[in-house]
C-alpha cells in the first residue's frame, strides 16, 4: 500500500461502507468524503461525516499507519486544527487524539490490491494492454478528447510563454513555431533561434524578393560563409552582407546537422522552403484564423522550393532533377504540431471557443501519425482513426502510461473500478 493508492481508494470510496465503524467501534458514515487537497494541509478538505448521532464537518487525513501522525508531527501544525477524521490503512497505535481514527485494511477489495500491483509491475508497451479489451468506446471516446485538450493546454503555455517575450506578438509567435517545426526535431532549436533572430516586420519589407528572404534566412543560419563559385549562392552571399549591414543583424551561434538524414530533410532544403512559404504568405496566421477550411489553410502550405533547389540539397553539389515541394507528411506535421496548437491557444487565450473548436474539428480530418506509440496501440486494437486520436494516444503514453499513472488515467480507473 501507498498513500497515493490509499487517496484513491478514499476519493472513489472504493471499500465496503456496510456497518462502518471507528476505531472505537463507533458507527460511522461518510456524508461526504471531501476534497483532495493539492495544497500544503490535510489530504481532503470540506468533508462531512456523522459518527454516532453528531454530525462533523471539516477536512480528513490519511495516512498509511496511525503512526504516522506522530511522525509527521502534524499535532504542531495549525493546518491540521480541523480534522474531524484520521483514515489510516494500518491502526497500529492508539495516540489519544481529539477526533475518531477509520482503518481501511480490511474493507479493500483484495482484487483490486491485486490487480493494481500487476499494473505497478509490468514491463509491458503499457502496464494494462492484457486487460485494456474490457475498457468500451464510450470510455475511450470521452477520455481520449480529455487528453488532446490537456496536450493542446500543454502546448498553449509554451506558446503563451512565447507571447510574454514578443510583447503578445501572435505573428511573430506563429513565425518562431512555424520555423522550428520546419527545423524538425534535429534542428528545431537552431530553426527557431534563426527565426528569433529575423522579426516578422523586417521579413515584409523583402518577401517580393525570394532571393532576399533566402539571404536572409541562409545568412543568419550561417550557410553563406564559404568561397561560392555558383551565381546563385555567390548572389544571396551578396544580398546577405548588405541587409546583414542595413539591419545590423547576428547569425546564430547554432550548427546546423546534415549527417543521418534525408536528403529532403536536409536544412538547405527546409529553409529554401520556408523561406518560399514567407514569400508567398507572410501573415500566415491572420490567414488561418479567417479561414474555414483545412483545405484552404493547406493550399497556404502549397509550397515548392525555387528553381535552384530543383538540382541541388546543398549548394555548390549539383544533383539529379526533383522538385522540392513541401510534401504531405510534412504539411500535416506543420498542421499537427504549429497550426492547431496556436489556433487553440488563441481561442483559450481570448475566451472564444470557435477557434478551439475549429482546432479539434481539423485534427479529425487529419490522416493519423505513425510512430512507435500510435503503433503499439494499434497492436493492441485501440482506435487510430486521424490525428484527433494519435495526438490523445502519444499524450496517455508520455504522460500516464510511461510514468504509470494509472489511476489518474479514466481507462486504468474502469480497470481497476471492474476488480
Amino acid at each position: 500500500m501507498n498513500e497515493r493508492l490509499l487517496h484513491y481508494i478514499w476519493k472513489l470510496q472504493y471499500f465496503n461502507k456496510n456497518e462502518l465503524t471507528t476505531a472505537d467501534a463507533e458507527q460511522l458514515q461518510i456524508i461526504h468524503p471531501g476534497n483532495f487537497n493539492t495544497n500544503q494541509g490535510p489530504d481532503f478538505l470540506d468533508a462531512k461525516i456523522k459518527i454516532g448521532n453528531t454530525i462533523w464537518a471539516g477536512n480528513i487525513e490519511l495516512h498509511i499507519r496511525s503512526s504516522d501522525w506522530k511522525s509527521h508531527k502534524h499535532s504542531d501544525d495549525k493546518n491540521y486544527n480541523n480534522v474531524i477524521l484520521h483514515v489510516v490503512w494500518q491502526h497500529d497505535v492508539n495516540l489519544d487524539l481529539p477526533f475518531s481514527t477509520l482503518e481501511l485494511q480490511s474493507r479493500v477489495s483484495k482484487l483490486l490490491l491485486n490487480k493494481y500491483d500487476e499494473l505497478m509491475n509490468t514491463d509491458s508497451f503499457i502496464a494494462c494492454e492484457k486487460m485494456i479489451g474490457q475498457v468500451n468506446d464510450i470510455t475511450w471516446s470521452s477520455w481520449k478528447e480529455r487528453l488532446l485538450i490537456e496536450r493542446l493546454q500543454n502546448k498553449s503555455q509554451l506558446i503563451f510563454n512565447y507571447l510574454n517575450e514578443n510583447n503578445n506578438h501572435w505573428e511573430e509567435t506563429f513565425w518562431w513555431l512555424l520555423a522550428k517545426n520546419f527545423g524538425i526535431k534535429v534542428n528545431s532549436d537552431a530553426f527557431e533561434k534563426i527565426a528569433r533572430s529575423l522579426p516578422v516586420n523586417i521579413l515584409a519589407k523583402h518577401k517580393n524578393q525570394i532571393h532576399q528572404t533566402e539571404a536572409l534566412l541562409f545568412g543568419q543560419a550561417g550557410l553563406l560563409e564559404n568561397n561560392f563559385t555558383e551565381d546563385y549562392p555567390q548572389l544571396l552571399k551578396r544580398e546577405y552582407r548588405f541587409l546583414k549591414a542595413k539591419y545590423q543583424l547576428k547569425p546564430i551561434n547554432i550548427s546546423l546537422h546534415f549527417l543521418r538524414m534525408r536528403p529532403s530533410n536536409f536544412p538547405s532544403i527546409r529553409l529554401a522552403q520556408l523561406s518560399m512559404l514567407v514569400h508567398q504568405s507572410l501573415h500566415l496566421f491572420s490567414k488561418v484564423k479567417e479561414s474555414n477550411s483545412l483545405k484552404e489553410v493547406k493550399g497556404f502550405l502549397d509550397i515548392t522550393a525555387n528553381d535552384y533547389w530543383h538540382y541541388h540539397y546543398v549548394f555548390e553539389e549539383s544533383s539529379s532533377f526533383k522538385i522540392k515541394n513541401l510534401g504531405t507528411q510534412m504539411v500535416n506535421n506543420i498542421l499537427i504540431n504549429t497550426v492547431v496548437p496556436v489556433l487553440f491557444a488563441y481561442g483559450h487565450h481570448h475566451h472564444e471557443n470557435k477557434y478551439k473548436d475549429k482546432a479539434l474539428q481539423w485534427l479529425e480530418q487529419i490522416p493519423t501519425e505513425s510512430n512507435t506509440i500510435t503503433n503499439g496501440y494499434t497492436k493492441l486494437n485501440i482506435s487510430n482513426k486521424n490525428a484527433f486520436d494519435s495526438q490523445s494516444l502519444i499524450q496517455l503514453k508520455n504522460e500516464y502510461c510511461n510514468k504509470k499513472r494509472c489511476l489518474d488515467c479514466a481507462i486504468g480507473n474502469k480497470i481497476i473500478k471492474n476488480a
